[in-house]
């Protein structure tokens, strides 16, 4: 196994540890880089945000991974595919 594997699922391990102690539901703007995240929960009253992350394929039970953040926008990769989103998008995807 790759040492850059191992780290990350060292990291990976480490951070969920963390996250645990600090909140009962961690969200996206919390997750390690190119660790791959299942959706737990959409947490959001706006159906237009909630319907606008549906289309991007961000819903419960999908894998979504953190590619790298700048400033206050993730790029995300989910689906094989990658989108930019900013803070508040992030936060409202439960990990």
């Amino acid at each position: 196994m790759e040492l850059a594997v191992v780290n990350n699922i060292i990291k990976s391990r480490y951070h969920n540890k963390k996250l645990s102690l600090v909140s009962e539901r961690p969200n996206l703007s919390e997750a390690v880089i190119n660790v791959p995240y299942i959706i737990k929960e959409v947490n959001t009253t706006d159906q237009n945000m909630k319907d606008f992350l549906f289309t991007l394929g961000c819903y419960e039970g999908e894998t979504v991974t953190v590619i790298s953040v700048l400033a206050d926008n993730y790029v995300i990769s989910v689906k094989d595919a990658r989108y930019s989103i900013d803070k508040d998008l992030a936060r409202t995807i439960l990990v």
